[in-house]
């Protein structure tokens, strides 16, 4: 894609976002000059699936870019994203949790993260149950972990042409996190993100404040 469709595209979907939603670049798959060019219109914030991708991406690219990890992250490769992540977008279990805290504490940081929900009709999707998620949030293991920052929660609803079904997943994540902020003292919990190429308009109707975005910025892979 040349430049100025890219920058076309971003004008595009900025142009169809509230200003409290906030619009993650997603730039899996794609080239350094492709994210350059998406810097260049003035974004700063892109995520990435894969630690393999990001980390040289990281070193390759300005360093005010705000880096999310938006793919399912194992614990064995937190560390190398720990020094400079801005959030990690797919925390689904105790283990996992534990490990951002220790290599947070590491590099004397205090990392953001969003605990994923499993709210699709798909047993390929990453999550915990609402249940997990408050037994996880009720647990005083967890609450030790003082080195990581609940943002708020992530879900990705069923792929599906049936829109009726994908607001009804969007509006019970929403409603579960209403609820936590509700139930539990959790003073930075502000973020549900939710919503991707094919289905944020759904999301930010249903109270999304955070869509993630790739093929419509950047094009196909």
């Amino acid at each position: 894609m040349h430049a100025a469709s890219i920058s076309e595209n971003f004008a595009r979907i900025k142009a169809q976002l509230p200003p409290h939603v906030t619009l993650i670049a997603v730039s899996k798959t794609k080239p350094v000059e492709v994210i350059q060019e998406a810097y260049a219109t003035g974004h700063r914030i892109f995520g990435e699936n894969r630690v393999q991708e990001l980390v040289p991406k990281y070193e390759a690219l300005p360093k005010d870019i705000a880096w999310h990890l938006i793919g399912h992250l194992q614990s064995n490769k937190v560390k190398y994203i720990a020094p400079f992540v801005a959030m990690i977008h797919s925390v689904d279990s105790f283990k996992l949790a534990e490990e951002i805290n220790k290599q947070a504490v590491k590099n004397n940081r205090t990392i953001d993260v969003l605990l994923q929900i499993f709210i699709a009709q798909e047993e390929t999707k990453f999550g915990l149950s609402p249940d997990e998620l408050i037994e996880l949030l009720q647990s005083p293991e967890f609450q030790q972990l003082k080195h990581i920052r609940v943002r708020g929660l992530m879900g990705m609803a069923t792929n599906t042409d049936n829109t009726e079904q994908v607001s009804a997943e969007f509006r019970q994540l929403k409603k579960l996190a209403d609820e936590v902020k509700a139930q539990f003292n959790l003073p930075h919990f502000d973020t549900v993100s939710m919503g991707m190429s094919g289905d944020f308009p759904l999301a930010v109707e249903a109270g999304s404040t955070m869509v993630r975005v790739g093929s419509l910025l950047f094009g196909g892979r």
